[in-house]
């Protein structure tokens, strides 16, 4: 059986910097198995980077982040009788990062490539899978995501809105445990975004584990469990779905007013 009392995530006094742009100032975050959470905040709060620390495209610059109870980015190892915290390997990395699904802004399909060849890619030359069985999952996966007449389009033959589910699907093929979403549809046209939202709500009814990062206020309402507000490095306001209704913080409710 899963355990559901250790944290999926969990942030401690999370600090990150570029130079002497200080992006991230001590974030405090608890997401629990099978929930939902939802940051919102303004452009330039730290929303992002905190999730691309969480997949360590980026390296923290203090604090600690588990994710299923397991320091990333670092392990623990006995030096001269004292117990050191020590750098982990490219190939340790990737192992920590497999666990993670990140879909991004952007969709970074390869243009030569199907929808297929997309999602079948990484369980091949990542997990060494055979084609075939690759292929089947892919095509699975495309299905889930509502693209099973699609496999065979590539990139330019395919909306926005499909693209960004043949990302998903491209996520859900590596098996993740947890799944990032960084305004995933942000760059997609208004009425495009809804099928993106509703393979979300999906993944939500299954108990996949997601952070979203999203400007999407109806979506947080109704699908999160917990909604956090960022402004300027930190944590600002978390709590349930309600507090979108009744925000305590100005900052949160001067946001809202703002995106409502």
């Amino acid at each position: 059986m899963a355990d559901t009392t250790t944290p999926a995530i969990r942030a401690i006094g999370v600090h990150k910097a570029f130079g002497s742009l200080h992006v991230l100032k001590g974030v405090d975050l608890t997401v629990m198995p099978g929930t939902v959470t939802v940051i919102l905040g303004p452009s330039g709060s730290g929303k992002s980077t905190f999730l691309r620390l969480i997949n360590q495209l980026e390296t923290l610059t203090g604090g600690e982040i588990d994710v299923n109870g397991e320091m990333i980015g670092y392990k623990t190892v006995e030096r001269r009788g004292k117990q050191v915290l020590q750098t982990l390997n490219d190939k340790e990395v990737a192992a920590q990062r497999a666990k993670l699904g990140m879909v991004f802004q952007r969709f970074n399909l390869f243009p030569h490539m199907t929808a297929l060849e997309n999602v079948m890619e990484a369980p091949v030359h990542v997990k060494h899978m055979n084609k075939h069985e690759a292929r089947e999952l892919a095509a699975m996966e495309l299905n889930r995501v509502g693209l099973g007449e699609r496999l065979d389009y590539y990139p330019a033959q395919l909306s926005g809105g499909q693209q960004q589910r043949v990302a998903i699907a491209r996520a859900l093929a590596m098996k993740p445990e947890i799944m990032l979403f960084d305004e995933p549809t942000s760059a997609l046209d208004p009425e495009l975004v809804g099928e993106v939202l509703n393979v979300m709500r999906s993944l939500a009814k299954e108990g996949m584990t997601m952070v979203c990062v999203t400007h999407e206020i109806g979506f947080a309402r109704e699908v999160a469990d917990q909604v956090v507000f960022m402004d300027g490095g930190v944590v600002v306001e978390k709590g349930g779905p309600e507090i979108i209704a009744n925000p305590t913080e100005p900052r949160f409710k001067d946001f809202l007013q703002h995106v409502l």
